[in-house]
C-alpha cells in the first residue's frame, strides 16, 4: 500500500471518530431530536431555543459555533469553515424573525449541513491546508458579533412590542 503524500492528512480513526460522533449527536440534538407524530417532520432544540426571548438565538449560534470550532481542530480548511459560518449566520439572522424564523428553523438544518461539510472534508481531504489560528479567531469574532446582534435585535423588538402594547392599552382605555 502506498503512503499518502504529506499534504494529504489521513483520518486517524482513534482520534477523529469520537469527536465526529459527538458532533453528530450535537447536530441531531439541535436539528432533529423530536419527530412530529404522524409526519416525517423533525425539529431540534435550535428552533425551540429560538422561542426564548433575547438569549435563545444567542445560545443557538454559540452551540452551532462549537461545531465549527471542532471542525477547525480537525483540520478543516478555511473554505469549509467559511461555508459553515455562512450556514450559521443564515440560521441565526432568519431565525431571529419572530414566528417566520422559527418556521424557517424547522426546515433549515444548518448544523446537519455543517456536519456534512466536515464529513466531506474528512472523507476527501483536499490539498488546502488547515485554517490558521487567525482565521479561526476571526470566524469566532464574526459569530460572536452576530450573536450579540441577535440579542440586540431581540431587545429592540421586545421594547417595540412593549411600546406598541402600551399605546394600544392607552387607546382602549381612552387615556
Amino acid at each position: 500500500m502506498s503512503e499518502f503524500p504529506p499534504s494529504y492528512p489521513t483520518i486517524e480513526p482513534d482520534i477523529k471518530a469520537p469527536t465526529l460522533r459527538r458532533l453528530r449527536q450535537l447536530s441531531r440534538l439541535l436539528d432533529r431530536v423530536i419527530t412530529v407524530p404522524g409526519t416525517q417532520v423533525s425539529i431540534g432544540l435550535d428552533p425551540i431555543l429560538g422561542l426564548i426571548p433575547v438569549g435563545g438565538d444567542f445560545l443557538g449560534v454559540m452551540l452551532s459555533a462549537y461545531i465549527v470550532l471542532e471542525a477547525a481542530r480537525l483540520g478543516a480548511p478555511a473554505a469549509t469553515l467559511s461555508k459553515m459560518v455562512i450556514n450559521i449566520i443564515i440560521d441565526g439572522l432568519v431565525g431571529a424573525i419572530p414566528i417566520v424564523g422559527d418556521l424557517f428553523d424547522i426546515g433549515w438544518k444548518a448544523n446537519e449541513s455543517n456536519i456534512r461539510l466536515l464529513e466531506d472534508h474528512l472523507r476527501f481531504p483536499s490539498q488546502r491546508k488547515s485554517a490558521d489560528k487567525w482565521f479561526v479567531l476571526a470566524v469566532f469574532i464574526v459569530l460572536f458579533i452576530v450573536a450579540i446582534g441577535l440579542v440586540a435585535f431581540s431587545v429592540i423588538l421586545v421594547r417595540l412590542l412593549g411600546a406598541l402594547l402600551g399605546m394600544l392599552q392607552g387607546l382602549l382605555t381612552g387615556g
